[in-house]
């Protein structure tokens, strides 16, 4: 396999325009999901919350599987159109017509409710990431320079920031309205518009963007055993695995925690799209500030900085609880340094996969954007069932019972996992950074051509 990289390497505003606005839909898509489907199962439909948490974790078992494979079949696939483009437009087509149906569960009662939930909910998965995998996999075949990589994925974080901040800030409001009271309804017709716009977005991708470095291959194609010689045989990429997994849960922990906490634990329902709004907004300006940040802060302690941020969050939560728990101002300040830090955290994984492409690729010989970028996936995928896992288990737990008066004791066991737990998990990331990962300022990407 041979690498040719162009010798323009600049990626035109035009270009990261259009990559940035593919995120948006997408993220639309999947934001619906990882925010409001736990509630939607268990308070709309009507499931059990262990059963929720059980499937999710199923569902990303098997994308254990999947997505590795669908690397594969990105990095072996030969069109006119290069390997990224026709399984984004075709993965976002499937999980669109997936994604209405998820939203459909309501319509069913007993065990086929259960069922019904289970099948759609493990085929979305499958078919989100035949557009997922793809779309990240283009960042390292756009440029080969780190700068330029930096400044590129600013774009889609930030559009994907504005799809999760309208999400968290008026999903539950859009619903309301466009149920008019019938909340399985709203988040169906919701589902709509969001298909509507996944779909243009895809499209705006699809034909603005374009490979800049070009692979001329040979007939030999990855097989089985090149997927676990890239996955098993890059310690860097093992590395950042632990560190982004353990930081993704944390933040997902928070977010799938919010509604109950505010609405059950606070009583102050109206705190969480307020929560949801700063957290955003913040968010947006991490995504923003991060390739200036990146400029002046060490690249060694980047990652324990947007670890920081989190913990703040966690510890202002705390504070607010005991001191003022209806606190607009507390509540806000925690948001802000949540997603602040999970801003850069965007940021920063994003381009660090680009380098662990670069690294692979020296180690192994063998080339993959789509194997190794599928790897962001599952993590995305993964922390979002390992999440919704606790979240399930812990509500049960801890012996919530929905639209009811809690008792003390589950308000307190709210407390415990949407404070204590989430800020552990975020204290394990950076030690596992700080311990395993040594792809900063002491990996060098060089450019060079690179024939296997």
């Amino acid at each position: 396999m041979t690498t040719v990289q162009t010798a323009n390497q600049h990626i035109t505003l035009k270009t990261k325009a259009s990559y940035g606005l593919g995120a948006l839909g997408k993220d639309f898509a999947c934001s619906i999901i990882y925010i409001f489907l736990m509630y939607y199962y268990t308070d709309v439909v009507g499931l059990s919350a262990a059963f929720v948490g059980g499937l999710f974790l199923v569902a990303r078992i098997i994308d254990a599987f999947t997505d590795p494979l669908m690397g594969m079949i990105v990095d072996n696939t030969r069109s006119k159109f290069g390997k990224f483009r026709p399984w984004i437009l075709i993965g976002t087509l499937v999980n669109s017509a997936v994604l209405l149906m998820v939203f459909k569960a309501h319509n069913f009662e007993g065990t086929t409710a259960y069922v019904y939930a289970a099948v759609t909910y493990i085929l979305w998965g499958v078919t989100y990431t035949i557009m997922d995998i793809p779309y990240w996999s283009m960042i390292p075949a756009l440029s080969s320079q780190r700068q330029e990589r930096e400044h590129l994925v600013v774009w889609p974080r930030i559009f994907a920031s504005i799809a999760w901040t309208l999400m968290g800030t008026y999903g539950l409001y859009c619903v309301g309205l466009l149920g008019d009271g019938n909340e399985g309804r709203g988040f169906f017709y919701l589902c709509i518009g969001i298909v509507i716009s996944f779909i243009a977005s895809a499209l705006i991708t699809f034909f603005q963007v374009k490979e800049k470095i070009e692979i001329t291959v040979s007939s030999e194609k990855f097989s089985a055993d090149d997927v676990k010689k890239i996955i098993i045989g890059n310690d860097q990429l093992k590395s950042l695995i632990g560190f982004v997994l353990s930081f993704n849960i944390a933040i997902q922990l928070i977010g799938g925690f919010a509604i109950y906490y505010f609405t059950y634990a606070i009583g102050k329902e109206e705190l969480f799209p307020m929560f949801s709004l700063v957290a955003g907004i913040a968010e947006f300006s991490g995504i923003f500030l991060y390739p200036w940040i990146s400029q002046v802060v060490d690249r060694r302690i980047m990652w324990p900085l947007a670890c920081g941020f989190p913990i703040l969050c966690c510890i202002v939560l705390f504070a607010s609880s005991v001191i003022s728990p209806k606190s607009a101002i507390l509540v806000g300040i925690a948001g802000a340094a949540l997603k602040f830090g999970n801003g850069l955290f965007n940021g920063l994984s994003t381009v660090m996969l680009a380098d662990v492409v670069d690294y692979g690729e020296q180690k192994t010989g063998l080339r993959s954007e789509s194997i190794i970028f599928s790897v962001q996936t599952m993590l995305v995928k993964g922390a979002g069932a390992l999440a919704g896992f606790f979240i399930g288990f812990g509500l049960t737990m801890i012996g919530y019972v929905p639209n009811e008066v809690q008792s003390a004791e589950t308000i307190v066991g709210l407390k415990v996992l949407m404070i204590l737990v989430p800020a552990i998990l975020v204290l394990l990331s950076a030690v596992i950074y700080k311990k395993t990962y040594r792809l900063d300022e002491r990996f060098k990407h060089t450019g060079a051509t690179r024939t296997a």
